[in-house]
Order: structure tokens, then sequence, then C-alpha cells
């Protein structure tokens, strides 16, 4: 257990300088700006970048065609599909008998239509209340 052991104020300065030392050491190992190699890996990736939105934009490219390709398809089915259509409609209407109106059979008398329901049906539940016949209303 040596973490619990106690030190002393000469210790701790001693690892703080060693600490920073090997912080500094780290940071100067690092390539600078201007290496050769770092140059040369900011190249690569800006290769590596420009590649893909080339292949980006050649999928854009591809893609909107595809949609143009199927909107002008659809439009030709479409239009294909209304000419059929109307070409049904007019070989149908030329075909096709006109129909006669209903005529009443023989022997049938002429009747307007009842315009409420106690007309039609004397014996109705309304036509009985009107005329005061219904037993709720003597009461």
């Amino acid at each position: 257990m040596s973490g619990s052991r106690q030190k002393d104020l000469g210790d701790r300065l001693t690892a703080a300088e060693s600490a920073r030392k090997a912080m500094l050491e780290r940071f100067r190992a690092k390539p600078a700006a201007d290496d050769p190699a770092v140059a040369e890996r900011r190249a690569s990736r800006a290769a590596v970048s420009a590649a893909r939105e080339t292949r980006l934009a050649e999928r854009e490219a591809e893609k909107r065609a595809r949609q143009e390709s199927e909107a002008i398809e659809r439009s030709a089915r479409e239009a294909a599909e209304k000419a059929t259509t109307e070409r049904e409609a007019a070989s149908a209407s030329s075909v096709r008998p006109t129909r006669k109106p209903n005529r009443r059979l023989p022997g049938m008398p002429v009747m307007p239509p009842a315009r409420l329901a106690s007309e039609a049906n004397p014996d109705s539940r309304q036509a009985v209340r009107r005329r005061g016949l219904c037993m709720r209303a003597q009461t």
C-alpha cells in the first residue's frame, strides 16, 4: 500500500515537476505543422474528402436522373391509361342504348307523391294524433 503512506512537501513538489516535464516532452515529441509527414497526412485526408464528395455528387446525379425517368414513365403511363379510358367511354357511349324513362303499368292510378306520413297512411300515429284520437292527447 504505497499510496497510503504519507509524503512530505518535497516529495510532492518533485512529483509535480516530473509530471510537468513529461507533459512538455510529449508536446515536443509531436511533429510541427510544417513537418513533411504532417503535410502528407493532411494531403491524403484532403484527397479522401474530395473523393467522398465526388462519389456523393455522382450518387445524387444518378438519383435525380432516375427520378426524372420515373416521372416521365409515370406521366406516359397515365396518359396511356387516360386515352384508353376515353376510348372505352367513347365506344361504350356509342354502343349503349339510351334508357327509357320508367313507365307506369296500365291500370294503375296516377298518384302524386305524399308529402307527409299522415297523408300517405291515414292510420299512422301522426294522423291519429292530429285528429285527436290518441289516448294520450285526450288525457
